[in-house]
C-alpha cells in the first residue's frame, strides 16, 4: 500500500496513494491507522483524493478510523467513492469534506468546542 502521512500540530494528514481502497488494501489501512492513533495523535485528516474505486471493505476501514480518533475527517473523496459513502449512508456517520482546507478548519473547530487546542 502506497501513501504518505504529514504530520502536524493538531492532526495528521494520511494521503492514501492507491487508485482502489479494496480488500487488497483496507487491512493494511486499518493497521496504519490505528498505529498513527497508537502514537498519540487525536485528529486525523484521511485523504482519498487518489482514491477512485472502494467496496465495503474500504468503507470498514473508513469506520475503524472513525472509531479510534476524536476527529477523523475524509478529505476530497472522488465522486463514486462519494456516491458509495451516500449510498450506504455513511456521510451520516463520517465527515466528509472537500479539501485539506475544509477539514484543517473542521479539527480546529472540533478542538475549540472541546476546549483541548493545546493537546497533540
Amino acid at each position: 500500500m502506497k501513501y504518505t502521512v504529514d504530520k502536524k500540530e493538531q492532526y495528521v494528514i494520511f494521503t492514501l496513494l492507491e487508485e482502489k481502497l479494496d480488500t487488497s488494501i483496507s487491512p493494511q489501512l486499518k493497521s496504519e491507522l490505528l498505529t498513527v492513533h497508537a502514537e498519540g495523535y487525536k485528529n486525523l485528516v484521511l485523504d482519498m483524493s487518489h482514491v477512485k474505486y472502494t467496496d465495503s471493505s474500504g468503507l470498514s476501514a473508513l469506520l475503524v478510523g472513525n472509531r479510534s480518533f476524536g476527529m477523523f475527517v475524509v478529505a476530497a473523496p472522488q465522486d463514486h467513492v462519494m456516491k458509495l459513502i451516500k449510498i450506504s449512508m455513511l456521510d451520516k456517520v463520517l465527515k466528509v469534506v472537500d479539501s485539506h482546507e475544509a477539514a484543517a478548519e473542521a479539527i480546529f473547530i472540533h478542538e475549540i468546542d472541546n476546549g483541548e487546542d493545546d493537546e497533540v
